[in-house]
């Protein structure tokens, strides 16, 4: 039987910026020097409760509305959104450094940067499945047994719901 040769072209590196991310990076950007690979570091940032909270006692139409009421107001929140876009970036990027930074010779690798808003399961499949990833890569937290089971883990359904192969690294 003929073994088949596996390239990995594009890789996604999907972190919560924790301890467990942290230890799955070096994974990623080793991968990703190795085959000559393009890196991304993608980054989920949850919706603010409260809007989740408003949702479910007033209808959509007028949450659109109240939204987009004063377009001044609308325009600042954008400019904003921008800036804050800038910093969680900077974040991710120190992430990154820092995660590699234990490593002799301190490895260079090339990546990309990318966040998005959501739910971090559905925003990862989404990127992996839209961006036709190679490899997604990402840290697993040790839980306890019954919380792991009761609640899942975001490793554990992106594992589920990904079409491309997921490598799972656990915290050490």
């Amino acid at each position: 039987m003929r073994i088949p040769r596996i390239e990995y072209r594009k890789i996604l590196y999907a972190t919560d910026l924790s301890e467990a991310g942290r230890a799955a990076f070096p994974y990623a950007a080793s991968i990703a020097r190795h085959y000559d690979a393009d890196l991304t570091v993608f980054h989920v940032l949850k919706p603010p409760e409260f809007e989740n909270y408003l949702i479910g006692f007033i209808d959509e139409e007028l949450w659109r509305e109240i939204k987009t009421r004063d377009l001044e107001e609308v325009r600042n929140i954008l400019v904003s959104r921008k800036r804050d876009d800038a910093v969680i970036k900077e974040r991710v990027e120190e992430f990154c450094q820092s995660a590699l930074a234990d490593y002799e010779g301190k490895p260079s690798v090339v990546y990309d940067v990318r966040l998005s808003m959501g739910d971090p399961v559905t925003e990862i499949v989404k990127e992996a499945r839209d961006g036709n990833y190679d490899l997604v890569v990402i840290g697993k937290h040790g839980r306890g047994l019954l919380e792991e089971s009761v609640m899942g883990t975001t490793a554990r359904r992106v594992l589920r719901r990904c079409g491309q192969p997921v490598m799972v690294v656990p915290l050490p």
